[in-house]
């Protein structure tokens, strides 16, 4: 994934917040505070505008996030403050998780001082499914804080074709790294939600889509957000490594959700 396309994100932001004849004034560098604690990492910027969310990916922390995703300080420059929070290795989140995840987000925003007018969401990874799941939280049970737009960086969004892909996986028995993995997923999903063969129901209730059954329950509240997918495979690498096909690749779905969302959203989604 090239940098330059993160940056793109809060460009757009900032461009939409400030004038650029503030910005050519600007001679010293904006000044910004950090605070660490258990569940998240946050630089403030001292003229907030904006607040920008971020999900790390499934193993990763705050520190991972802020280190591989250089944003702070062009956040900072255009005002907006940073929140890279510790929640990881989910790939879906329950009806509880998701309530308690919107009060743990209300309570850091109120109490820090966080500004409420500019919130995005974004995540990478699993991270970036349970950024399209609290956004949807958030919106239909109108939260105390309201994002105005969702992004995801290479999100495993269709847990079905996940636990799919792993039995393919598994039977094409190449590259231990995709056999390990392949059978985690399918152990896990096989103890959360059963056998995909005794039927879908748990998967589709809990997973941002699912292309089999053209099915985004979960995400019918980002009608008016502004939403970005980002994804860039290298099939060469894939193919050689692990014998896997575009259409066994996280980008396969996430472009197929894209033409869904244009359909049934009237809008253009940018990925």
């Amino acid at each position: 994934m090239k940098i330059v396309n993160y940056i793109i994100i809060l460009l757009l932001i900032g461009t939409s917040c400030k004038g650029k004849s503030e910005e050519n004034n600007r001679t010293e560098k904006p000044k910004s505070q950090i605070i660490k604690t258990n569940e998240f990492e946050l630089i403030k910027a001292e003229n907030q505008k904006g607040l920008l969310i971020l999900f790390p990916c499934f193993p990763c922390d705050a520190e991972n996030t802020l280190s591989e995703f250089n944003i702070s300080e062009i956040s900072v420059i255009n005002d907006f403050s940073v929140l890279a929070m510790n929640l990881n290795q989910r790939l879906y989140l329950s009806q509880k998780e998701k309530q308690e995840l919107a009060e743990q987000l209300t309570k850091i925003v109120k109490g820090q001082n966080l500004s409420e007018e500019n919130i995005f969401i974004g995540g990478f990874s699993s991270g970036g499914n349970i950024s399209l799941l609290i956004s949807d939280y958030l919106v239909k049970n109108k939260s105390q804080i309201q994002p105005k737009g969702v992004f995801i960086v290479d999100s495993p969004i269709d847990l079905l074709a996940l636990y799919n892909t792993a039995k393919k996986n598994m039977a094409l028995n190449f590259s231990e790294p995709s056999i390990q993995e392949a059978k985690w997923i399918k152990d896990f999903f096989d103890n959360e939600f059963g056998n995909p063969k005794n039927g879908i129901a748990n998967y589709e209730n809990n997973s941002p889509s699912t292309y089999e059954t053209q099915n985004i329950h979960n995400l019918r509240g980002l009608q008016n957000l502004k939403i970005r997918f980002y994804t860039e495979p290298d099939l060469i690498w894939w193919k050689e490594n692990r014998k896997n096909d575009f259409e066994d690749l996280n980008a396969f779905y996430i472009e197929k959700l894209s033409d869904k969302l244009k359909t049934e959203f009237g809008k253009k989604i940018s990925n």
